[in-house]
């Protein structure tokens, strides 16, 4: 069994064959979690989340790059790779009422971006904004006893700090016997992975392991049981899928390198790394 911690069936890419998609990937014992990045997306995950009886959760939250209207590089290639976001204000009352349905497993995707920021806008305020409602959605999910899926692109020395301030100020609303928080798509190397672990969270790998080294080092010294796996569906395909849309199923490619990374077999990744999943998001 794989669970597929961070997917986005519920954006445009899938929106003729979403249902077939995660049938697919139930039928080949693969669990997902459908991560919103704002208030739309955030409700059609829940929609479809609801629509099975277990395997499919959902996670709620507003990105970063929603809080400013503006064109969007995924860095990917195909129709989907571009969009515009449409900034929208964070709105804690309504967050809160979606996150309290039951198959609502996660506050997320929340964090910082830094590397869409518009230069020709007044980046120290856009920055300023991104933090006041990372912080609001941290408090969130705090007050819901619910995990945080983090985004973080080029602003982690920010991310820490706000992190380290957030743990000292709500430390009474962090439990200790399960990761508060994960980094998805983690980019960063083994000093960044140990500051994020002392802070109570975890991170996770993408296809993109599959077709890089640069992590192979990082994934053979850490602990196991502090990473999880997705795939950021429709984004960063796994070999041997490159240039293809992506979807759940496909996670089995990122447990598979890990296991060669390690030296260890597959069904080992699967079971810890499933393990890890459900414990975190307590499914």
């Amino acid at each position: 069994m794989f669970i597929d911690t961070h997917a986005h069936v519920n954006f445009a890419a899938f929106k003729d064959d979403a249902d077939e998609v995660i049938r697919r990937s139930l039928d080949n014992n693969t669990w997902m979690v459908l991560v919103g990045s704002e208030m739309k997306t955030s409700s059609r995950a829940l929609t479809y989340a609801n629509k099975y009886e277990k395997g499919v959760y959902a996670a709620i939250g507003l990105h970063p790059v929603h809080l400013e209207e503006g064109p969007v590089d995924t860095g990917e290639e195909g129709a989907n790779a571009n969009f515009t976001a449409r900034a929208e204000e964070f709105d804690y009352g309504s967050y809160e009422k979606l996150a309290k349905f039951e198959k609502v497993v996660a506050i997320g995707e929340i964090g910082l971006d830094y590397y869409h920021l518009d230069p020709t806008k007044d980046m120290q305020a856009i920055k300023k904004k991104q933090a006041e409602v990372f912080a609001q959605q941290l408090l969130l999910a705090r007050s819901l006893d619910l995990p945080v899926i983090i985004h973080c692109r080029q602003a982690h020395d920010d991310l820490l700090v706000i992190l380290t301030e957030f743990k000292k100020e709500y430390g009474h609303l962090i439990k200790s016997d399960r990761p508060w928080g994960v980094i998805h798509c983690f980019p960063g190397d083994e000093d960044l992975a140990w500051k994020y672990f002392r802070l109570g969270l975890i991170i996770s790998f993408t296809g993109l392991i599959t077709f890089s080294q640069q992590w192979d080092d990082l994934i053979r010294k850490i602990p196991l049981d502090k990473l999880m796996i997705e795939t950021d569906t429709p984004y960063m395909t796994p070999e041997p899928y490159r240039g293809q849309r992506n979807e759940p199923v496909l996670v089995q490619y990122v447990a598979n390198r890990i296991a060669d990374i390690r030296g260890i077999n597959l069904e080992k990744v699967a079971e810890i790394t499933t393990a890890t999943a459900r414990n975190f998001f307590k499914i």
